[in-house]
């Protein structure tokens, strides 16, 4: 016979008892009830009497006859700990605990009792509820009667009987944090039981809502912060209101984003921003569409999912990513092309070409560009900072909106201020050079830039943020990039770059000045492998240490010399725990000097002397200039197959010479043995990587491309 087990902190609803017991008999279950409520109170027993309970057992109601360090102890606990604390010594509880098959809370406050009791019975099922309860003793009525009903029962956990769900109805939000302490939630039984009640029928929308915030909270203190994520995600998906199941799926993402890891259910986190944002607009509510739109954009491509990660969802099926953002009617009025009235003029003949260059803050790869065209007899040059302006830095990254605005399809208040900020820069240039397709991209092409050709430039970090999504590109007469790669993946997200009035394309690789690169190298350098540039997850760095202690197993000899700044913990949760990691795989290392750290250095060319093989770790990378840098200097270069492109048209295997990529550690381990058996060998692969640096990124070569794409001839 199935032994049911039921433990209840107050008086149940008596007839929804009688019938659930009636059940449970039919099953050929023996139930029996254990409460700390007054069984001797008026009118009770005449009430429970009717109901074929196989026993009623009276528990403590209080903790008088225990000791006063217990007492006070129990004046600060939670409801449910005080409930434990006043039935853990009761023999009657314990005995029948041991022996049943199937334990109840039936409601909140016994939920941390039940919890305790499966701690030592751990072949019970652990239920909140009633009706998982039956379905608990079926379930093992099925099996026989034998084998671990845990196991089997408790994952299904769905719903909570109609007394539950009205207790839990009852509580304000204080009380319902008080009910269960938080250590319930350390356990997998207990963060299941507590699920349980967010998921049932018929729970009002702001129970459910507050109940899921309470259990998210109480698994996020326990650390379980993937079942905060489910928990909240589960509650969302059984509300219809759109503002609410889409502040519950974003909070459910944020759970795992906040600690650096990239979200299962991202998806749904996305779609749900997507559909207020469409509900708002249809509405003719631009402003709170706006919000959710880059809400939703926000989310989709969260630093976290797709840069502090050695992957991301983009290199598995970028196009599939983004498709259903662009199924939402807000996005697709967001980025209908607005185009120009005018196309851009030519170039002068009767005057220099007055160019713009401009930037917000990061000016990293122009000094070169900047440099020529400065000096250069046919063009008149001004360089604009938008970062160096309060008001221009504030329109750059206003982000929604830039997005009310094109969702009103007409002047805004936005558009009004860029026109007044803008216009003067605009008016004066021929050629707007705008670096970096990010937030100013998406405020200048706000306003028709008239008769001024605007020339922009994507590296590779713009296309994994929302920026070229918010960027209108039919206002954009050219787009460079700066490998064929990263124009594929941009491309393949940006479905206006698609169309027909998408902006002439162009792959221009970066400005480098690399002939102060070639310097004589000692002997001994043939023995250090190098990595320029180990800031950000997507470098990898462990990969170089796991290629270095494979050389190392032939010969000692071989370091590794690390130059550039450490990665900034502070920038995610989730380069905090890579960057954790790798300290622990540096540490012996660097403590036998097998690795050294050079940190950051603004004399790179001097740091590359003492380089004899150059490696690029990277799981993506756009050109990475370091390699070409070592290239330049005569090391050998190295180059990881990148992760992210391997494999597609165009990946590290088109932009390098064959025989520079490798597929695995193993296979660089061996092509450094080879290149540097001798150092005849080394220095002769050198030469080679340096006349190939010198005569195709070199900025003599590259410099022509730039002077025919702004002045149409080289």
């Amino acid at each position: 016979m199935t032994e049911v087990l039921i433990i209840a902190s107050t008086a149940p609803q008596f007839g929804v008892l009688a019938e659930s017991v009636r059940k449970f008999n039919a099953l050929g279950a023996r139930v029996r009830l254990a409460g700390t409520f007054a069984m001797d109170a008026e009118g009770v027993p005449e009430q429970l009497a009717p109901i074929e309970l196989a026993e009623l057992h009276q528990l403590p109601r209080n903790l008088k006859h225990r000791s006063q360090a217990l007492r006070r102890r129990a004046t600060k606990s939670p409801a449910g700990a005080r409930t434990w604390l006043q039935a853990q010594r009761d023999s009657w509880l314990r005995s029948h605990a041991r022996k049943a098959d199937v334990l109840v809370a039936l409601d909140p406050r016994s939920v941390y009792t039940v919890w305790r009791l499966a701690e030592y019975n751990r072949t019970a099922a652990a239920q909140f509820g009633l009706a998982p309860a039956l379905r608990a003793v079926k379930a093992l009525q099925e099996q026989g009667g034998a084998g671990d009903a845990r196991g089997s029962v408790l994952p299904p956990l769905s719903t909570v009987t109609r007394e539950v769900k009205r207790s839990v109805d009852q509580l304000p939000g204080q009380l319902l944090r008080a009910a269960t302490p938080r250590p319930v939630m350390y356990s997998g039984v207990g963060a299941r039981l507590w699920r349980g009640a967010i998921t049932a029928p018929g729970v009002p929308v702001k129970i459910r809502a507050s109940t899921s915030r309470y259990v998210a909270e109480g698994m996020r203190w326990a650390g379980r912060t993937s079942g905060a994520a489910l928990t909240l995600a589960e509650a969302a998906a059984r509300i219809a209101d759109p503002q609410l199941r889409s502040d519950l799926f974003d909070e459910a993402a944020m759970q795992e984003i906040s600690k650096g890891i990239s979200p299962r259910g991202i998806e749904k986190s996305v779609e749900a921003r997507l559909a207020l944002a469409d509900r708002e607009f249809a509405q003719g509510r631009t402003k709170q569409a706006a919000k959710a739109l880059d809400r939703a954009l926000h989310l989709g491509f969260h630093r976290v999912l797709h840069i502090d990660q050695l992957s991301s969802p983009l290199a598995k099926d970028a196009a599939g990513f983004v498709a259903p953002v662009y199924r939402s009617k807000a996005m697709q009025a967001a980025s209908r092309p607005r185009g120009r009235k005018v196309p851009a003029a030519p170039a002068p003949t009767d005057r220099p070409l007055r160019l713009l260059i401009t930037t917000s803050a990061n000016d990293n790869f122009l000094p070169l560009i900047r440099e020529q065209f400065g000096n250069h007899p046919g063009v008149e040059l001004r360089f604009l900072d938008l970062s160096t302006s309060k008001h221009l830095k504030g329109i750059s990254w206003a982000a929604t909106r830039m997005l009310q605005d094109r969702l009103e399809d007409g002047e805004s208040d936005y558009q009004e201020e860029v026109e007044r900020l803008m216009r003067p820069h605009l008016d004066w240039a021929d050629t707007v050079f705008l670096e970096w397709a990010a937030g100013p991209a998406g405020m200048l092409t706000t306003i028709d830039p008239g008769d001024t050709r605007i020339v922009m430039r994507l590296h590779s970090y713009e296309a994994f943020t929302r920026w070229p999504h918010m960027t209108d590109f039919s206002r954009v007469d050219d787009l460079m990039f700066i490998a064929p790669h990263v124009k594929d993946l941009t491309l393949s997200l940006v479905p206006m770059l698609r169309g027909e009035q998408a902006p002439r394309f162009h792959v221009i690789d970066n400005a480098m000045d690399l002939s102060g690169f070639n310097r004589p190298k000692p002997a001994e350098a043939r023995f250090n492998l190098g990595l320029i540039g180990i800031g950000q997850v997507a470098k990898d760095p462990q990969w170089a240490v796991d290629v270095l202690e494979r050389v190392r197993k032939h010969d000692e000899r071989y370091r590794l010399l690390l130059v550039g700044g450490d990665m900034d913990p502070k920038t995610s949760q989730a380069t905090r725990e890579y960057l954790r990691e790798f300290e622990k795989t540096l540490a012996p290392l660097e403590e036998s000097g097998a690795v050294v750290r050079l940190g950051p250095t603004d004399d790179v060319p001097s740091k590359l002397v003492e380089i004899g093989t150059i490696l690029s770790s990277s799981v993506r990378e756009g050109c990475h200039v370091g390699l070409m840098e070592g290239a330049a200097s005569g090391a050998v270069p190295v180059a990881r197959d990148w992760p992210f492109y391997a494999g597609k048209p165009n990946s590290a295997r088109t932009l390098y010479p064959e025989g520079w990529v490798v597929a695995s550690p193993q296979e660089a381990a061996e092509r450094i043995l080879k290149a540097t058996a001798t150092e005849e060998a080394w220095r002769a692969e050198g030469a080679l990587a340096t006349e190939h640096a010198l005569t195709v990124w070199d900025w003599p070569v590259v410099r022509k491309h730039f002077e025919e794409l702004f002045l149409g001839k080289a």
